[in-house]
């Protein structure tokens, strides 16, 4: 869980290492987070919102819920589902494939999920690319907001890349390279400075 004491902690950090984030973090005020750990649901949801609006997005999810036995996300349940009726509340027949084997690599495999808390964010990341549809990109938003690993940082993220560049006044997108060099200074908060970047775009 990222908490309020922890929030506290990596500004103290920032202010040491990183005075640029330090300003922006005084004018933002980030919430406390905590995940419901059902980590299977925040796959299948990553998936079905891929290349979607969010409210595109928010929309199909409910529908597919909709589908499920007491709207519980289960891969045993998803399983079950017939194709057609998926593709019905709008998710796509290859949304659908790769929904379909997740659950089954859910269900058949030892290490997916229950081996995961004692995992390295990169053993983790391996494991969830294996899944169709699955990439590394979704990989650490998964680490960042399901697991709550907070020294998460995902150059992926054009988000990200666009709030560093407004942030610390770049002349254009940084390079990984950059991103990286600037992203290490906060180091072991990465996921809490991310945040705040994803923040600033709403000021």
């Amino acid at each position: 869980m990222i908490t309020k004491e922890k929030i506290e902690k990596a500004k103290k950090h920032f202010q040491k290492t990183d005075p640029v984030l330090w300003e922006l973090s005084k004018k933002i005020n980030l919430a406390p987070r905590e995940s419901d750990g059902n980590y299977f649901m925040d796959l299948v949801e990553s998936i079905v919102s891929q290349q979607l609006s969010v409210k595109a997005a928010d929309t199909i999810w409910k529908r597919f819920v909709a589908l499920l036995p007491n709207h519980e996300v289960d891969p045993t349940l998803v399983l079950d589902l017939p194709d057609g009726k998926i593709r019905e509340a709008g998710i796509s027949w290859q949304k659908i494939s790769y929904i379909k084997d997740l659950a089954k690599k859910t269900i058949e495999s030892g290490i997916l999920f229950e081996q995961f808390g004692i995992m390295t964010d990169e053993e983790i990341i391996e494991e969830l690319v294996k899944v169709k549809g699955i990439g590394r990109w979704t990989a650490e938003m998964f680490l960042m907001f399901s697991m709550e690993r907070q020294d998460v940082f995902s150059y992926g993220d054009l988000g990200l890349r666009r709030a560093m560049e407004k942030v610390y006044n770049l002349r254009k997108e940084p390079s990984e390279k950059t991103a990286l060099r600037i992203s290490n200074k906060w180091k072991p908060y990465r996921t809490i400075g991310s945040r705040y970047l994803w923040k600033s775009l709403e000021m």
